[in-house]
């Protein structure tokens, strides 16, 4: 990887906006998916397009490092991804899931020190409980106190992504379109049996399934896992982790926007403060990794 010093400039500003829109649209055409199909089926349906697509480029991991693959398909594939459609689904708004998930990047840096020995200073740690404040405060809108248990829901899911994402570090040789092949691969039939023992009748209900539906699944595994995650890549062949993390604090505006202009989404007070609290935090950690130039943990998206 070549550092940039300068930053990001011209066409990876525009790079930078492609993932952007196109993780904030994944939550909506999901929301709009998961009217038909409940959400751990619908997660399973994404990882088996990605595992079609992906299987014939994937490459082994090094010797030793297959229980550390299975953990972390298992945290970020399963678990995070089928928790946070399953928040998304009952939240009824795009705005709140958006923002509560970026709470994994503080829960990322406190399990890197406590399990990696990683420091930080009073800035960052102080970024880190503005952050956790914000989900409280966000916590009492009315929006999001209409469906309580999806708050709940997608903290589950951020810290199962955060602990996928600190176990993911000590992977060595694979590349991101590998690392995304064998977290489809491993994560479809755990879901496929989540979804028969916690979703009755979804199995028989894709029948009636339409577009939007079968639609939603194959954006999610092409528009915001294959085009998302492969822009994102390539952004980090060019500048490092820490420089490009900033930018894509983007996704989550751009879907609260989505949620109000088109989901019908009316954050109140409490949404548009908490957020705020949340993102800053959230910008802060980045800037000061930056700063150290230290590695970001890598963005997400459900």
């Amino acid at each position: 990887m070549s550092a940039s010093r300068g930053g990001l400039h011209g066409r990876d500003l525009v790079l930078v906006l492609v993932i952007c829109v196109a993780w904030a649209l994944n939550f909506l055409t999901s929301a709009w998916a998961l009217r038909e199909i409940p959400p751990f089926l619908f997660t399973a349906l994404r990882l088996v397009i990605l595992a079609l697509l992906l299987a014939a480029f994937v490459k082994p991991p090094q010797r030793g490092q297959w229980p550390l693959l299975i953990a972390v398909a298992l945290c970020n594939g399963v678990l995070h991804f089928g928790l946070s459609f399953w928040s998304l689904q009952l939240a009824g708004n795009l705005s709140s899931p958006a923002i509560v998930m970026q709470s994994y990047v503080p829960m990322a840096a406190l399990l890197a020190w406590w399990w990696l020995g990683e420091r930080f200073g009073w800035r960052t740690g102080a970024a880190i409980a503005v952050s956790f404040a914000g989900v409280l405060v966000l916590g009492f809108d009315p929006m999001v106190l209409q469906a309580p248990a999806s708050l709940l829901l997608m903290l589950v899911s951020a810290v199962f992504l955060a602990v996928g994402t600190v176990l993911m570090r000590r992977l060595n040789g694979l590349d991101m379109f590998s690392q995304q092949g064998w977290t489809a691969i491993i994560g479809v039939l755990p879901l496929l049996a989540l979804s028969a023992w916690l979703e009755p009748g979804g199995f028989s209900g894709l029948r009636h399934a339409t577009w939007i539906g079968w639609g939603g699944a194959a954006y999610s595994a092409l528009g915001s896992s294959l085009l998302g995650h492969g822009l994102y890549y390539v952004l980090v062949q060019r500048h490092p982790v820490a420089q490009v993390t900033p930018w894509l604090l983007l996704a989550p505006v751009l879907a609260v926007l989505l949620g109000v202009w088109i989901y019908g989404d009316r954050p109140g007070t409490q949404l548009w403060l908490g957020g705020a609290m949340v993102l800053g935090g959230v910008l802060s950690i980045a800037m000061r990794a930056l700063a150290k130039a230290r590695p970001m943990p890598p963005p997400e998206e459900i």
